[in-house]
């Protein structure tokens, strides 16, 4: 698991950024968000798994708020 902080999120694209304590930023989409919700505040303080994504590229998975 990653923790770090959820810098953006777009309810209306259903997507976002995902900030790691590292300085990694990671994309996200809302069926990432593990609580089923399909929306995560900006700002807020979050875990997630880092894996490859359906473009190839690393985005983070299973999103829960801290």
């Amino acid at each position: 698991m990653i923790e770090g902080v959820v810098e953006s999120f777009d309810e209306q694209h259903g997507d976002g950024w995902f900030v790691t304590d590292a300085g990694e930023r990671l994309y996200f989409h809302c069926v990432a968000i593990k609580d089923g919700s399909r929306t995560i505040p900006a700002g807020v303080r979050a875990v997630g798994r880092r894996s490859v994504g359906r473009l190839g590229r690393d985005e983070v998975f299973d999103v829960s708020a801290l």
